[in-house]
């Protein structure tokens, strides 16, 4: 593996407050997947965005404005298609026990926990078809939430199995700051039928901000990597994450936010949405201060109004969400005979 020298971190979805991630995977014989979870155990106000043509979720429908349910306590990611949906009853138990779950009854927990899910495909790719997450997996994912071990990337939990394009795939995380304080973050994890990688120049299609400093890889590499992404599998895939802000927005404005994410989403990974993608964005809002615009940012001055915040909170989920998609892919290990960007063009790394 060739040494990848890190120049900035590009940030963590848990640099939102109220937000933590976990990861569980398998990638012992006979296993190449696994699940990650979001956790928002105090509520988090959320909204979704399906675009790819073979998506595989769980109470997306809840999500929209106009119904009940306000607030999410949690969203898993997971391998395994829509049989990794099981994943989702694990977390879905593992808040109940904490009484942590939309009240339905007088007792502590008599709760159900809003659980949101999507999956990628990655069945079969650690060589036994039927070896996929179960409700275990979800679980062990809260578990790791909880101990702080969500802070990892690359091939690890839901991403354990994915391919971008041909290329190992994997979970990307970035995260930024607004001038008014507000916290944007994105968690991608990237099993794309597209491609993250430019074959022609050997780098990204969106380098900036992902976390390492790049250079255009010699031609020899170049090469190598157009032959090996010519040749190797692109079967049924999927982009899925979760976009996160510290600011109290509405059902119908994370909406918003989710569908904005996948302009990221399309510069990062081409082509996005096909027919063979599930791609599927949450956002997720943790309330912890409102979105206000300071009087002192020239380039809102003449607009102080909250669609002037909105606009500013939608092009931050989008830049994030791009950055995320290619963190994924560089932070990406390979494993099972599947190669990542790292050890196809190493000379792409600047040290």
């Amino acid at each position: 593996m060739n040494a990848r020298t890190r120049v900035d971190s590009p940030g963590l979805l848990r640099d939102v407050p109220g937000i933590a991630v976990g990861h569980h995977d398998r990638s012992d014989p006979g296993w190449l997947t696994g699940t990650t979870v979001v956790l928002c155990a105090e509520g988090a106000t959320a909204g979704v965005d399906v675009r790819g043509g073979g998506p595989g979720t769980r109470e997306t429908d809840l999500l929209r404005p106009e119904n009940l349910i306000q607030q999410v306590h949690a969203v898993c990611l997971s391998g395994g298609s829509a049989y990794g949906l099981a994943a989702a009853d694990g977390v879905m138990r593992w808040l109940a026990h904490r009484g942590i779950g939309f009240p339905v009854g007088p007792r502590r927990r008599e709760v159900v926990p809003i659980v949101p899910a999507a999956v990628v495909f990655d069945l079969g790719r650690g060589g036994v078809f039927t070896n996929r997450p179960t409700a275990a997996f979800g679980r062990a994912a809260c578990d790791d939430a909880i101990a702080g071990g969500g802070d990892r990337r690359g091939s690890v939990g839901a991403g354990a199995g994915s391919l971008a394009g041909g290329l190992k795939g994997g979970v990307g995380q970035a995260s930024t700051v607004l001038p008014d304080g507000t916290v944007v973050a994105a968690l991608a994890v990237v099993n794309a039928a597209g491609r993250v990688i430019d074959p022609v120049s050997g780098l990204p299609y969106e380098p900036h901000g992902a976390g390492f400093r790049l250079r255009r890889p010699p031609r020899s590499e170049v090469r190598l990597l157009s032959e090996y992404l010519a040749d190797a599998e692109r079967p049924l895939n999927t982009t899925i994450g979760v976009v996160a802000t510290s600011a109290r927005l509405t059902k119908a404005e994370c909406t918003k936010v989710a569908a904005v994410a996948h302009d990221g989403l399309a510069r990062a990974v081409r082509p996005a949405h096909s027919m063979n993608d599930g791609d599927t964005i949450f956002a997720v809002a943790s309330g912890q201060g409102e979105l206000v615009l300071p009087s002192s940012d020239p380039a809102y001055r003449s607009d102080a109004s909250r669609p002037a915040a909105m606009n500013r909170l939608l092009v931050a989920a989008a830049e994030c969400f791009a950055r995320a998609c290619t963190n994924g892919v560089l932070t990406a290990t390979s494993r099972q005979g599947r190669l990542a960007y790292a050890d196809l063009c190493p000379g792409a790394f600047v040290a």
